[in-house]
């Protein structure tokens, strides 16, 4: 069955992802979630490195709350629980995502942004975690992976005062990489992933996986993880044969 609220495109061994809510500002309700699970769940071979974005002039202002309705406390922890897996395929799927940001990317939309792996943003994109004024908490992981980027005190300061992030400033925290040009992060991001796609996969697993699980780590066990990827690594056949290219570059 064809989304509903997602535009799926390829090229070579890239998919694109566009988040296909324009009129919503791309906000996140059940149906685009249940989407794009099965978009990450659906991933072959074939597809090495992917690309989100957003239709308009958003890539995603959060939660939909005209489609938010009244919970039991249990069904709130399920539903939360059910972003943390949708996100988590994202992050820790072994594909390389890359954003393209522009405009809103507010709540459940920074949420889902920092689940990517390398962020290119436009000069129109702010960020914000609007929750506090709407009587709410984040629940998509937010107190996670944001924490983690700009510091649990930064974040709690944005929670409780509404403070809205403008695109460099938001570079300068780390929610984002790159700040380019206004229309042109599109473009940036293919010309990232195709950069990305020429690693070997099993490196892009390795950094995927390997640096985010050695950052929960305490140092002496990091330090062994660090030591057992790199085995995994440096011994395959892939990294053999690019270190002999390389080598047989530099003789030449």
């Amino acid at each position: 069955m064809s989304p509903q609220h997602l535009v799926l495109s390829r090229e070579d061994n890239i998919l694109h992802i566009r988040l296909n809510r324009p009129a919503k500002r791309n906000a996140i309700n059940d149906g685009l979630l249940r989407e794009i699970e099965a978009c990450f769940d659906g991933l072959d071979a074939s597809t090495t490195v992917v690309v989100l974005s957003g239709e308009g002039t958003h890539f995603c202002a959060g939660l939909d709350l005209s489609e938010h309705k009244a919970r039991s406390p249990f069904e709130v922890l399920q539903h939360s629980q059910w972003w943390h897996r949708v996100f988590h395929k994202i992050q820790f799927g072994g594909r390389p995502v890359v954003a393209a940001l522009q405009g809103a990317v507010v709540g459940g939309g920074l949420e889902l942004a920092t689940s990517t792996h390398v962020r290119v943003a436009e000069p129109s994109t702010f960020y914000q975690l609007p929750e506090g004024q709407r009587g709410i908490f984040v629940g998509g992981g937010a107190s996670v992976r944001v924490g983690k980027i700009i510091g649990a005190d930064r974040m709690t300061e944005m929670m409780l005062t509404g403070r809205s992030y403008k695109a460099e400033e938001g570079q300068r925290i780390g929610l984002s990489h790159y700040v380019v040009e206004q229309g042109a992060s599109l473009d940036e991001a293919f010309r990232l992933a195709r950069q990305i796609a020429t690693n070997a996969p099993l490196s892009n697993w390795a950094c995927i996986n390997a640096v985010a699980h050695i950052g929960d780590m305490s140092m002496a066990n990091g330090l062994f993880t660090e030591s057992l990827t790199a085995a995994l690594t440096q011994s395959s056949d892939e990294a053999k044969h690019r270190m002999q290219e390389f080598l047989n570059r530099k003789k030449g």
